[in-house]
């Protein structure tokens, strides 16, 4: 039998050759051969166990050593979200030193639950300024409708009766009227203006303009309200500007008729001098320096910056004295932030003020040539072979565009809601439609879109008494061409009418 390695050894050591004759001594040597068998395994087995723990603990030990620095930082990202949801409520009921996570994690539901509901009221209230800014959009809209319908008859009228040679007595009278309800509309395009500016519905139009005749046209139409309050209205003009730019002069006219009014508000037997200077040109750009300076009243230094806010003048008698909204300057400055430009100021008390910006216009192909080329070779508008259906239910809006389209020899049919529209439409051929989008029965949209399904050529024009881009933009959705405002000037009827049945201007 073979025995253990280190028991071999001792028999060799210690035991004479012939031990295996003794039968009792063998059995003696085979129990210990295997004890010593069962130690060395037991031994391994413990090693290799005592090394497996040991592993074991290291890896336990990293493992929390991992836990306690994710927990640390734990603690210290939910106490800088506690800091970031309310730092008001920190400093007054969150103890800093607390580490009980337990602790900061409760604290954290409770503001986390806090910033919902003050989620939640902040949606509530920006759908709530959301629906407060339809509502004045469409009270606007509809406030616009209501003030320009009857406004429409009147200036159309006044408009008409200037054509029929009126006695000078009457002329006066005629020129009142007129004066009037062109202030009337002025202090409704101021509001319906702010409201627009407001929301950022305005955009700058790009057309050849002659700056010069321009001016020189704004410089008459204010003249007799000048001399009136014995005022010198004077012109200063830089002769090195180009003939032409291009630029919006609905919105410069805007300006600059609020402007030059101020000016003559506010000054008795002195002198207002507009001024248009060129400040820089280039090859693509035209900078020019615009003043209006007069010797009136005068702005005291503590009141210029506020005269710029909306519905605010320089002290609560001006609006008693002189008439006002009090958003002209404020219309003035939006519009020309609109076009990367500011209205500046100089003025004193008592001596007067000057009221001064820069604008930058793009430079014009056109030149002095060719509008007189254009105006020698056009000839007087005549529209006799004209036919235009005219849809408009307000019997004296009817009655003003009808006579002026009967002026220039148009022949006229005349519809009072959309649903006569449509069959006068089926039944007839027509050059232009005026198309009111207001009316009782079917309106102007739905019958327009109705008219589009067997009718897509003939040119459709809206008239609306509403001035925003929304209508503007919903009446193109529709299916109209173009769209004119009411009150409307009758040369600007009469030039859509001319663009859309092809006649020479």
């Amino acid at each position: 039998m073979e025995y253990h390695s280190i028991l071999e050894k001792q028999i060799r050591k210690f035991l004479i050759t012939n031990y295996q004759e003794n039968e009792e001594l063998k059995k003696l040597l085979e129990a210990i051969s295997k004890s010593y068998h069962t130690f060395e395994r037991d031994k391994k087995l413990a090693d290799h166990a005592f090394e497996i723990s040991e592993k074991e603990y290291q890896k336990v030990n990293i493992d929390l050593q991992a836990q306690i620095d994710i927990r640390k930082s734990s603690i210290i990202k939910l106490k800088d979200a506690i800091h970031a949801l309310d730092p008001t409520e920190v400093n007054n009921n969150f103890d800093e030193k607390d580490e009980n996570l337990i602790n900061i994690i409760s604290f954290l539901e409770v503001q986390i639950k806090k910033t919902k509901q003050l989620e939640t009221e902040l949606i509530s209230a920006k759908e709530a300024a959301e629906k407060a800014s339809r509502a004045k959009s469409e009270f606007l809209s509809i406030m616009s409708h209501e003030i320009r319908t009857p406004l429409n008859a009147i200036i159309g009228t006044n408009n008409l009766l200037h054509y029929q040679d009126p006695l000078p007595s009457q002329k006066e009278l005629l020129n009142v009227m007129k004066i009037s309800s062109e202030n009337l509309l002025s202090l409704i395009n101021d509001v319906l203006d702010y409201g627009k500016l407001e929301e950022g519905k305005i955009v700058l139009a790009e057309r050849d303009m002659n700056l010069k005749r321009f001016v020189k046209n704004l410089r008459s139409a204010h003249r007799l309200r000048a001399e009136e309050k014995g005022n010198n209205l004077r012109l200063m003009y830089d002769d090195d500007i180009p003939d032409f730019v291009i630029g919006d002069d609905i919105r410069l006219g805007q300006v600059l008729n609020n402007l030059i009014s101020n000016a003559i508000k506010f000054t008795k037997k002195g002198v207002i001098t507009v001024e248009v200077l060129l400040n820089n040109i280039s090859d693509e750009f035209v900078e020019i320096d615009f003043a209006i300076i007069d010797n009136g009243i005068g702005i005291s230094a503590d009141k210029q910056e506020m005269i710029f806010d909306r519905f605010t003048q320089a002290n609560t008698n001006i609006t008693r004295e002189y008439g006002g909204s009090g958003l002209g300057l404020t219309i003035i400055k939006l519009l020309l932030q609109l076009q990367n430009s500011d209205i500046n100021l100089s003025s004193e008390e008592g001596k007067g003020s000057k009221f001064f910006f820069t604008l930058r216009f793009k430079k014009s192909t056109t030149s002095l040539q060719d509008e007189n080329d254009k105006i020698q070779n056009s000839e007087i508008p005549d529209l006799t072979n004209t036919h235009v259906l005219l849809v408009e239910d307000v019997e004296f809006n009817v009655m003003v565009a009808e006579k002026m389209l009967q002026n220039w020899k148009a022949t006229v049919d005349v519809a009072h809601n959309g649903e006569i529209a449509v069959d006068k439409v089926k039944e007839n051929k027509y050059d232009v439609i005026l198309m009111d989008l207001q009316m009782p029965v079917m309106d102007g949209y739905t019958a327009t879109k109705k008219i589009r399904e067997f009718n897509t050529t003939t040119p459709i024009i809206a008239l609306t008494a509403s001035i925003t881009m929304d209508i503007q933009g919903r009446a193109f959705e529709f299916g109209m061409n173009d769209c004119i405002t009411k009150p409307f000037n009758p040369n600007d009827l009469l030039s859509i009418i001319l663009k859309y049945t092809k006649q020479p201007l």
